[in-house]
C-alpha cells in the first residue's frame, strides 16, 4: 500500500466486505443508495445546466434581485449542494473496492472534504430564501395567481427515465459483485 492515509489503512485492515461495512451486508440497502445517491446527482446536474443556461438566456431580462434570478440561484443553490453530496457518496459506492484500498480511501477522503461545500451551498440557499422571503410573498400575491406547474413535465419525464435505469444498473453491480 503507498498511501498510508487513515482512510486506506481502514479498508485494508476491515473486513473485505463487497460495500462499505456501514451496510451490514444488506444488499438491498446498498442497492437503495447506491441509486438514489446516483440519481440525485444525475437530476442535480441536469437542473444546474437547465439553470445557469437558463440564467445565460435571460440575463438582460432579469436583473439579479428580480425574483426569477432569486428563484434561480435558489435552485442552483440547492441543485449544487445536493449534487456534490450525493455525488461524492455515489463515487465512494460505485468505487467501493476492498482490494484497492488507497483508491478507496482516496474517495472516502474527498467525500469528507466535499461535504461542508455542499452543506455550504445548502445553507446559503436557505439563507437566500429567508433574504428573500418577504419581498417574494409580496411579488407572488400579484395578479396573476395561477402557475402551470406542467410547462416542465417533459424534463421531469426524463429524470424519471434517468432514476428507473440508474436503479437497475445499482441492482446489476451490486449482484454482481
Amino acid at each position: 500500500m503507498t498511501n498510508s492515509s487513515f482512510a486506506a489503512q481502514a479498508v485494508a485492515e476491515g473486513p473485505q466486505t463487497l460495500a462499505p461495512p456501514s451496510f451490514n451486508g444488506m444488499g438491498w440497502l446498498v442497492v437503495t443508495n447506491l441509486a438514489v445517491m446516483t440519481i440525485a446527482t444525475l437530476i442535480g446536474i441536469m437542473v444546474i445546466v437547465k439553470l445557469v443556461g437558463d440564467a445565460v438566456k435571460h440575463r438582460r431580462l432579469d436583473v439579479w434581485r428580480s425574483p426569477a434570478s432569486i428563484y434561480r440561484l435558489l435552485g442552483i443553490l440547492f441543485a449544487v449542494g445536493i449534487t456534490l453530496r450525493c455525488g461524492a457518496e455515489a463515487v465512494c459506492l460505485w468505487g467501493w473496492n476492498p482490494h484497492d484500498p488507497v483508491a478507496t480511501g482516496v474517495y472516502l477522503t474527498a467525500k469528507r472534504m466535499i461535504d461542508p461545500i455542499a452543506v455550504a451551498c445548502g445553507i446559503s440557499a436557505l439563507i437566500t430564501y429567508i433574504l428573500s422571503e418577504p419581498g417574494m410573498i409580496e411579488q407572488q400575491r400579484k395578479e396573476p395567481f395561477p402557475v402551470n406547474m406542467w410547462l416542465a413535465w417533459p424534463m421531469v419525464r426524463r429524470m424519471l427515465r434517468l432514476g428507473l435505469l440508474t436503479f437497475v444498473a445499482a441492482i446489476g453491480v451490486v449482484s454482481t459483485r
